[in-house]
Parts: C-alpha cells; sequence; structure tokens
C-alpha cells in the first residue's frame, strides 16, 4: 500500500471515529436524534475543506454513530446518505468558505423530516394540520446551522493554521 493510501484510510478512520464519539456526547444529552438535533459531529463536515477523506470518513462515522445509537434502519440508511451528500457538496465548494458549510444543512433539512416523519412516524400537528415536514425541516435545518454553520467554522478557522501538520494539505 501506498503512503498515501495509508494516510488516506488513517485519516478517514480517525474522522469516523471523532463522528462517533461526538455523536454519542450529543446523544447523552439528548441532542443527538429526532426532531431536535445539535450534533456535535456534525461540525465535522467542514474537514472536507482540508481533504477528500473526510468524505467516506463523515460517512462511516455517520452509519456507526446511526448504528449505535439504535435508530431506525432508515434513519442509518438515509440520514447517513444526508451526511454523505452534504460532505461531497462540502468538498466541491471547498474554495468557497461560507458557501461549504450549506451542503450539509441543506441535505439535513430536506432528508432527515422524512425520515422523522416516515421512518419513525413522528407528526407535528396544529389544529389538525400536518405541519411534520416544514416543522422538522426548520428544526432539523436550525440545528444543522448551529453544528455545521457555526460551530464547524470554528472548528475550521482553528484547524486552518495547522492544516499542513494535521492533513499534509496545501489548501487555501
Amino acid at each position: 500500500m501506498r503512503k498515501s493510501s495509508v494516510a488516506t484510510l488513517t485519516q478517514a478512520a480517525i474522522i469516523a471515529a471523532l463522528y462517533v464519539v461526538l455523536t454519542m456526547i450529543a446523544n447523552a444529552l439528548g441532542l443527538a436524534n429526532y426532531a431536535i438535533q445539535v450534533r456535535f459531529s456534525e461540525a465535522l463536515c467542514v474537514l472536507p475543506f482540508f481533504t477528500v477523506s473526510a468524505v467516506p470518513g463523515l460517512y462511516i462515522g455517520c452509519v456507526i454513530a446511526n448504528l449505535l445509537t439504535g435508530a431506525a434502519i432508515w434513519d442509518i440508511l438515509f440520514g447517513s446518505l444526508a451526511t454523505l451528500i452534504g460532505a461531497i457538496g462540502t468538498y466541491l465548494l471547498r474554495k468557497h468558505k461560507f458557501l461549504m458549510t450549506l451542503p450539509p444543512v441543506i441535505a439535513n433539512a430536506i432528508i432527515v423530516p422524512l425520515v422523522l416523519r416516515y421512518g419513525y412516524g413522528i407528526t407535528w400537528e396544529f389544529e389538525g394540520v400536518d405541519w411534520s415536514i416544514p416543522y422538522f425541516a426548520t428544526t432539523v435545518g436550525i440545528g444543522e446551522i448551529i453544528s455545521v454553520c457555526v460551530l464547524g467554522s470554528l472548528l475550521l478557522k482553528v484547524l486552518l493554521p495547522y492544516r499542513n501538520i494535521i492533513f499534509g494539505t496545501q489548501s487555501k
């Protein structure tokens, strides 16, 4: 195996492990699942800015975290897919530091409400009208904004001066 392949696999594995640990902490605080979600692990969705290894790392970490937190099969499949789509979007927009935080927010705000409504059967009604999808899109979207746009941007700022040491890249 080439040195770069080992580094890529190692980075992906470390990112996956960090995602799991941070999700477990959020889960212990009641913030990792359902309508109100502020997964600290989603801050890691800025890491594709530094390395493409973050894309599979985030996806695998999300799958494992969802399994360990007792998520339903639809959440394991589609919730993890939302993180994968968000990570790919971040990687593709990595030259735009603000815009790159939006794909995880958008992917999760679209996919997770559908999982909550149809995968878990959770509803939110007001005056006899089912407002579940817009309500969950709002709550999940706000949680993602906190996790990715706020915490992730702070993480990006902290890691930026050390990017060559940590990731061995010349990202800008």
